[in-house]
């Protein structure tokens, strides 16, 4: 098994020390108390200009207003995004539609769902929830603060006041005589209640905030993913480098990591890998959380109106109408994520509210009250926008036979309007099912054909990049390649052009001739992969057993080299780093101190492979070999591959020194090219 692919043990990561309770209180407090002023001026912004912009659209003049109402509605976005990274958690960042030339590019953010679901969210959400959230917070830190100070501000209070009251009410016997001990046991009981409040302030602070953080994430996120900072382990939140648009916030720590032993590539359809400028088209929000939460603010409604409606228009009891309205509602919202349950509750719940209602005499409309056909057109539009057409079908089948076996449940004699409400039934729901099954033929329309524009721009970059690499090995075989190989005939056939050249120059010209071969099977490995031939054959993958064998040719040059080292038992990935470092280092060394001794040591010290490359100084002035000045930066890339460190400095003798230290234990990476 290659060892540079073996998993890591993440090491445990130490609780946090209970001094920093008070700091995530902090935090808390930070994210949740500012939540609702910011609620309130972007909702006394948002709606006036929304109201407006739709209000004057008849006259063309809301279209521009409109564009600008979205526009302010996706910076209050952003900033509701940037409070749940600033507190710690993490939200996927948002890719819009970019505005394009022309008055149509101009308007195109008025087709972006992503911006009229943060309008959505701003307006309809945020104010609610932070609204929840900032009350319950005031409330129960003025509790705690409140009891806790009760003895320093009860003497303002009038007699008999407080626990006091509740206490002569409810257990007049346990009530004190005196005054003092009256007002002992209310300080008593006040300090108790106080003394609760404080110390499930923390508890209740964390759950208000992981509410607000967790909405945010999944209604203005692309994968509705929020990670929390743990009271215990703080190592959850993604790293941030995948991620231009964030910044390094105070809170979690990151987790250790793990090598990973699968594809070392990260998965495209990850969102927390998608590059909103390298995909402009992508909406990046949740359409599962943005249906459970629509879905659960109908069925709300739908109970709260059904119930007083059920139970007052057609004299069922309370109890009866809560449970059927209840049932109703909750098979709306159950059809989202489990559908044969859903329907199956509906339809008991539609059976229950007829029999029910039947014996209202003159009740009108029956056998479907209002709600009830409101909330099964729910069900039948959440079905047809959610899953393949026969569901929805299945759905609307359902309440037909339903109606059809009324009579049955019913009076004898039926109702007046009995018949028109059922056709009505039968009617409504058969168009909300085409709409909603429409509705969701074209958002698969849609998105295949964004799906065909990504898949042709992708292969059109490819089809650039493919003519680029073709180019620069057309230049490679046309220049490059021809001049190792004349290089190569000229020193493997100089023995017979000159054959009074004695063994010494032969076996020079032998070495040169090998050296320009060994290249030239290099070059053609290297051209077919620029090609982009999937066939192309790779030579092997140099390593640190190699460095011998690189030192040994290099020798053959005329150059003194001192070698310390034995065979090295490193990583594969280690040990081409290392076969590179020293291969540059000695090309350096002979282009720009030729003639001089060059010393190169490797060692494996403290779980590091330790390298030193270094030259003395040249003896006279020799005129050294142009170079491309790139040699060192190509150190430095391949070894911060691995982690490692590297410096180059010249001596005090006048030579130059190499040194560079690679961890034996490094992540697993992409080698550099070869």
């Amino acid at each position: 098994m290659d060892t540079d692919t073996q998993p890591v043990t993440a090491r445990p990561v130490a609780a946090p020390r209970p001094a920093q309770w008070w700091r995530r209180l902090v935090r808390d407090y930070g994210f949740v108390l500012p939540g609702f002023p910011l609620a309130v001026f972007s909702v006394g912004l948002l709606v006036p200009m929304t109201a407006a912009s739709l209000g004057t659209l008849i006259v063309w003049v809301g279209l521009p207003l409109l564009l600008v109402t979205l526009l302010v509605a996706g910076g209050f976005a952003e900033v509701s995004r940037a409070r749940v990274r600033r507190w710690g958690g993490w939200v996927p960042p948002a890719a819009y539609r970019p505005a394009g030339p022309g008055i149509r590019g101009a308007l195109r953010p008025l087709t972006d769902p992503r911006r009229w679901l943060d309008l959505a969210f701003e307006t309809v959400v945020a104010f609610p929830l932070r609204l929840v959230t900032f009350v319950i917070t005031v409330t129960w830190t003025a509790v705690a603060l409140g009891g806790l100070t009760y003895v320093l501000w009860a003497w303002s209070l009038p007699e008999n006041s407080g626990w006091m009251q509740l206490l002569e009410i409810l257990a007049p016997d346990w009530v004190p005589g005196t005054a003092g001990e009256q007002y002992l046991l209310d300080a008593i009981f006040n300090f108790a209640i106080g003394l609760i409040f404080a110390l499930t302030v923390p508890l209740v602070l964390r759950g208000l905030a992981q509410l607000d953080a967790l909405l945010t994430s999944a209604l203005l996120g692309g994968a509705g993913d929020v990670n929390y900072p743990s009271a215990v382990n703080q190592s959850t939140r993604p790293q941030r480098a995948a991620h231009p648009t964030s910044s390094a916030q105070p809170g979690p720590h990151p987790a250790p990591r793990t090598r990973p032993t699968t594809p070392r590539h990260p998965d495209p359809r990850d969102p927390r890998h998608l590059d909103p400028a390298a995909s402009p088209r992508s909406t990046g929000f949740s359409g599962q959380a943005w249906t459970w939460l629509a879905t659960g603010f109908a069925a709300v409604v739908l109970l709260a109106v059904g119930w007083p409606v059920v139970a007052a228009l057609y004299d069922v009891h309370p109890a009866v109408a809560m449970a059927v309205t209840l049932a109703h509602s909750a098979s709306a919202v159950l059809v989202v994520r489990f559908p044969r349950t859903g329907l199956a509750l509906a339809a008991l719940a539609t059976v229950g509210t007829i029999a029910a209602t039947a014996g209202a005499a003159g009740a009108s409309p029956w056998p479907w009250p209002v709600t009830t056909l409101l909330a099964h057109c729910l069900i039948i539009l959440v079905l047809a926008l959610r899953r393949p057409w026969f569901w929805a079908a299945s759905a609307w089948a359902s309440g037909v036979l339903v109606t059809i076996a009324a009579p049955l449940l019913g009076p004898a004699e039926l109702p007046p309007g009995a018949v028109a409400n059922g056709i009505v039934l039968v009617s409504v729901s058969a168009g909300v099912g085409l709409i909603g099954t429409l509705g969701r033929l074209w958002t698969l329309s849609a998105g295949r054909v964004e799906q065909a524009e990504t898949l042709s721009a992708d292969e059109a970059r490819r089809r650039r990049e493919l003519q680029e690499r073709n180019r620069i090995a057309r230049e490679l075989h046309d220049v490059v390649a021809h001049s190792m190989s004349v290089i190569n005939v000229q020193a493997t056939t100089a023995k017979y052009r000159k054959p009074h050249i004695d063994e010494s120059v032969q076996q020079e010209f032998s070495d040169i001739a090998e050296s320009s071969r060994r290249a030239l099977n290099e070059m053609r490995s290297l051209l077919a992969i620029l090609r982009g031939d999937d066939d192309a054959p790779t030579a092997p993958v140099p390593g640190a057993g190699d460095i011998s064998e690189l030192i040994e040719t290099t020798r053959a040059s005329g150059t003194p080299i001192a070698y310390i080292g034995t065979d090295l038992e490193v990583p594969a990935t280690v040990g081409l780093t290392a076969f590179r470092v020293i291969q540059e280092a000695l090309s350096n060394a002979l282009r720009h101190a030729p003639g001089a001794a060059v010393e190169v040591l490797t060692a494996v010290e403290d779980g590091q492979l330790r390298i030193r490359v270094a030259n003395a100084a040249t003896e006279g002035h020799p005129d050294p070999a142009p170079g491309s000045g790139l040699g060192l930066a190509g150190i430095r890339e391949r070894v911060a591959a691995v982690q490692g460190s590297v410096t180059a400095d010249p001596t005090a003798e006048g030579g130059f020194v190499v040194a560079v230290t690679l961890p034996l234990d490094t992540p697993a990476v992409d080698p550099l090219p070869r």
